[in-house]
């Protein structure tokens, strides 16, 4: 079986031939993992591998240690989850691992990064997988020690799943024979794969963000502010392997790395490049689809505004011809109310021509309003 079966058109060739790995004699056929017993602690797998078949699943690490000792030319494959400090220090006395290294895998939260202490080469990987029902990036962080007999995985998070990987491994000795450095690589290759289905579910977010923002939904900004950090951290976890892989490519002829691993190496690090600019790409349109919103989000709250000016305004004429209308008639009516209030001794109450006189200031007056609201655009 390849090592990483493909199921995304831009993902690389299977990593291993597809003829079938040669047949292990039944003495030295490797054992079924055995179960995790409850006193094994964080120790999620342990195994001993010798000319890449497995010869023994110890179930703790102190076993592993005396096993592999049995074995001066095997390997031993360790895979930890949250580990407490007295196993990551158990495995540092025994296999001398800078203290450095440890103090990093105890603490996680680690950038991604490949340091050499010695004969141990220490590295953080930073995995990612996308959940589905929640529409969002998880993040998973991997640290990995490997040395000359042995690789000690860490694992801080979900992701990635390495029992797959320790299956692929499994199922192709004759690479699994190369040691630690091809577990290495495999391991890479199963991080770099696990991107391919994140980098998938955020186009679509992507798809789906862009017709949201052209159908006015008021909750895409928060979706946008969201993705956008989720694909900082993407950013971060994909960007520093470019340069680990420069460096370990660099250090193939002074290391002797296998011929087959170095092509399997730059293959994963043209996949590393491409998922790279992938969410390069991501960010920039991210950052394009929110300018282009908070311009519609601008645009129209501004027609808001514009609507509500306009209705503002025809109120406000509605209520100047209402006002006009009142004032013409409130002259007649004070006129016609004054002489209305039965009084004997009030000046033109007996003249003669004080009916038509009162009738004519009512209608000067009248007419006086009106031209000037009429000139004030009132009416």
């Amino acid at each position: 079986m390849p090592l990483s079966p493909k199921k995304h058109q831009w993902r690389r060739r299977p990593l291993l031939p597809t003829s079938p790995p040669p047949k292990v004699p039944a003495a030295a056929e490797p054992a079924a993992p055995s179960p995790v017993h409850k006193d094994q602690g964080s120790v999620v797998q342990a195994a001993l591998y010798r000319e890449g078949n497995r010869v023994a699943t110890p179930d703790s690490l102190a076993e592993t240690f005396r096993r592999l000792r049995e074995f001066p030319d095997g390997m031993a494959w360790i895979g930890l989850h949250r580990p407490t400090e007295a196993e990551v220090h158990s495995l540092a006395a025994e296999f001398d691992l800078h203290e450095l290294a440890v103090e990093d895998a105890l603490e996680a939260h680690q950038r991604p990064k490949l340091e050499r202490y010695g004969d141990t080469l220490f590295v953080v990987l930073r995995a990612a997988r996308y959940l589905d029902a929640q529409e969002e990036v998880d993040f998973g962080e991997l640290h990995v020690f490997v040395g000359k007999d042995f690789l000690i995985t860490v694992r801080h998070g979900a992701a990635p799943d390495l029992s797959a990987v320790r299956r692929r491994m499994e199922e192709t000795p004759e690479l699994l024979a190369l040691g630690p450095e091809a577990v290495l690589y495999a391991i890479l290759d199963a991080v770099v794969d696990g991107y391919a289905p994140v980098v998938a579910g955020v186009q679509n977010d992507i798809d789906e963000i862009e017709t949201e923002v052209f159908s006015g939904d008021p909750a895409v900004s928060r979706r946008i502010y969201e993705l956008s950090r989720e694909m900082v951290e993407f950013q971060r976890a994909t960007r520093p392997l470019v340069g680990m892989l420069r460096g370990l490519m660099a250090g193939f002829a002074k290391y002797g790395t296998d011929e087959e691993l170095q092509r399997y190496l730059r293959d994963v690090a043209d996949h590393v490049t491409h998922t790279s600019e992938r969410v390069d790409g991501f960010r920039q349109a991210l950052a394009d689809i929110l300018t282009v919103n908070a311009t519609l989000v601008t645009q129209q709250q501004n027609a808001e505004m514009r609507a509500l000016a306009e209705a503002g305004f025809e109120q406000n004429e509605e209520i100047k011809k209402i006002s006009s209308w009142a004032a013409i008639l409130f002259a007649p009516t004070l006129v016609g109310t004054v002489y209305g209030m039965n009084f004997d001794s009030m000046p033109e109450l007996h003249w003669g021509f004080g009916y038509p006189f009162a009738i004519t200031l009512m209608a000067v007056v009248c007419v006086s309003l009106y031209v000037i609201f009429k000139r004030r655009d009132w009416l």
